[in-house]
């Protein structure tokens, strides 16, 4: 869990984009594009630490995402997952330690400034809000406006295009684009949640237990998303306590224990019950000979 992220934007809280300027897709196209020649991973936390009073809540964590990855981060409620979240969100601030977008050392000291970075996070209550339409929420704070920008003329036909666009290049399919995201199944509604993150996220999208209200056929849509945004080119850090579904979505897991990394495991390699026994603060017992 994310430990309630606040993550609800409002209307004022980004300035609203220019109906003329470029595409979601285009400008996610761009950005990976651009970051492509670059060997340094997406995101990179180095000897990252959170304290709050006496508790450690994170203890020199070095993590790293690069583009086109999926890392799974594990462990109990405590273990530190919510306090990593929080600071890519710009919710919280490290301690100690640096976070990196492709090698540049970053402050996040809001939200505002995370999402400035490229770092959208779909938190695990969602926040949409459900008497709006898809379009408005995908573009919640950061409407598209008609020129003259100053006379604040929403462009509602093209972010109807623009969101029905980055909804299709997921493989999302919703029969009404202006429906109120209230009356969305919630595999529906993660998958607008997403699609929002794709947009707008040009460096790292963070998903907070993408399914854990969602039934099988549901959680298998929304996982299929997932491995679509992979495909993109995005580097994706996913928090869950679905083992299998690391499993089957994650290149490498990073366990979690008391604040501190345990154990850094390639899926190919690993085992659940290897992950599961990282979870519990055990190491696995080296095979014999």
């Amino acid at each position: 869990m994310s430990g309630g992220l606040n993550m609800h934007p409002s209307p004022s809280s980004e300035p609203a984009g220019d109906a003329s300027g470029p595409t979601l897709i285009g400008r996610l196209q761009s950005a990976v594009k651009d970051d492509a020649p670059s060997d340094a991973p997406a995101l990179e936390l180095v000897g990252v630490s959170k304290r709050f009073g006496a508790v450690v809540a994170c203890e020199d964590v070095n993590l790293e995402v690069g583009p086109g990855e999926v890392v799974a981060l594990a462990g109990h409620n405590g273990a530190g997952k919510s306090t990593v979240l929080k600071m890519l969100a710009g919710v919280i601030q490290p301690d100690m330690g640096e976070l990196r977008l492709r090698g540049q050392a970053v402050h996040l000291r809001s939200v505002r400034a995370a999402r400035a970075h490229g770092i959208e996070t779909v938190p695990q209550e969602l926040a949409l809000a459900p008497k709006l339409s898809i379009p408005a929420n995908i573009f919640l704070g950061r409407e598209l406006l008609l020129r003259p920008s100053f006379l604040r003329l929403r462009a509602r036909r093209q972010m109807e295009v623009e969101a029905t666009k980055v909804l299709e290049s997921l493989g999302v399919r919703i029969p009404r684009i202006r429906a109120a995201a209230g009356s969305l199944s919630g595999g529906q509604a993660q998958a607008v949640a997403i699609a929002r993150a794709v947009g707008w996220g040009r460096s790292v999208v963070v998903l907070d237990e993408p399914t854990a209200a969602l039934g099988l056929h549901e959680t298998a849509q929304v996982e299929q998303t997932v491995l679509r945004m992979k495909e993109m080119g995005l580097a994706i850090l996913i928090v869950s306590h679905d083992l299998d579904q690391m499993f089957r979505l994650a290149d490498r897991i990073y366990v979690l224990y008391h604040g501190r990394v345990v154990g850094v495991e390639s899926t190919d390699d690993a085992t659940p019950e290897k992950i599961g026994t990282l979870i519990h603060g055990h190491q696995p017992e080296a095979a014999a000979l």
